[in-house]
């Protein structure tokens, strides 16, 4: 006889039944131990709010990868483009809170309740944080057609030519695009915003020489400035990156006060039971103690980043804190 997928032997049927009934209490307050433990048994949703190709599809598909290896079950991708990030964020926003749907999240997920007149989620309330994963600068590169030798010159020759030059951002509110707004508004420059719904998109325009200045994360813009295919001008960080020695930081290139990073993390529907949380933050932290992702994250252009929700919760307050001053001295708004 088979209870439960356990094939009972050594006892009698009518042993079973009367040991079933003198503890009624004990059998259904195991069933939902039982069910947690088992937790996954199918296939769990991760939700990208940008398209394929930028850094937190990136991220997320490295992380699906391993995450089904472990688990034994199917880590879906779903990239859902649109309104800054906001799209996505509202989709994971609204699915039931169950331990199967996740939402990688940018630093434009914690910039957007600042930088919108109305977004579909609550910064504090709709989702679970439940780890930082990595962070990487930002960075300006331009097309090699750019006569720019660097960021001083950059800047000449875009006030030398008002209107003419544009810069290819990854998304609306992203801190690649915020940073080129503080840029302009230093520095006075006249300056096209061409926004796109990923940092590959934005690279790819600009490799074409459609916008010749591009200013995203430097994970998607690294490998083409190694090759000869961009020049990169500055990374917009306190310390030079390993995979580009030769550029400067801001501070290196002078212009001070210009550093900003994007962080990526993961985040769960608000009600996600907390033992499902841990769980999947302990996977996390395993993985950023993994020398060979370690190594894939920096040759990336990542920092790993070891975190916990508690963590992650108070990084988000604090990023928030700090975009939305910029945001009001600079006057930016998107309705």
């Amino acid at each position: 006889m088979i209870i439960r997928g356990h094939l009972i032997t050594g006892l009698s049927l009518r042993f079973m039944v009367l040991a079933a009934l003198s503890m009624p209490l004990v059998l259904i307050a195991g069933t939902p131990a039982q069910a947690q433990t088992a937790y996954p048994t199918k296939t769990i949703k991760m939700i990208v709010p940008f398209g394929a190709g930028g850094p937190t599809d990136v991220i997320a598909r490295l992380v699906g990868e391993k995450l089904s290896q472990v688990w034994g079950q199917q880590i879906i991708i779903e990239n859902m483009a649109g309104g800054g990030g906001n799209t996505g964020a509202a989709a994971a926003a609204k699915a039931a809170p169950d331990g199967y749907t996740f939402l990688a999240v940018s630093t434009g997920f914690i910039v957007n309740p600042s930088l919108y007149a109305k977004v579909p989620y609550n910064l504090k309330t709709s989702f679970e944080p439940v780890s930082l994963f990595a962070k990487s600068p930002n960075i300006v590169s331009v097309h090699p057609s750019v006569p720019a030798k660097t960021m001083k010159e950059l800047i000449d020759l875009i006030k030398a030519n008002p209107g003419k030059y544009s810069y290819a951002q990854p998304a609306t509110g992203s801190t690649p695009h915020l940073a080129g707004e503080l840029l302009k508004l230093q520095y006075g420059l006249d300056l096209a915003t061409v926004s796109h719904n990923s940092a590959a998109a934005a690279i790819t325009n600009t490799l074409g020489g459609h916008t010749p200045i591009a200013i995203t994360v430097l994970p998607a813009a690294q490998s083409n400035i190694q090759a000869g295919k961009l020049r990169g001008l500055a990374v917009m960080a306190a310390k030079r990156v390993p995979g580009l020695p030769d550029v400067p930081t801001t501070m290196e290139a002078g212009i001070p006060d210009q550093e900003s990073d994007t962080l990526t993390g993961f985040v769960a529907p608000s009600g996600t039971p907390r033992d499902i949380v841990l769980k999947f933050q302990g996977e996390l932290a395993k993985m950023i103690a993994d020398p060979a992702i370690r190594k894939q994250l920096i040759d990336l252009g990542f920092e790993p980043v070891a975190s916990n929700p508690e963590a992650f919760a108070q990084r988000i307050e604090s990023e928030s804190a700090k975009w939305d001053k910029i945001i009001k001295d600079a006057k930016i708004r998107v309705e």
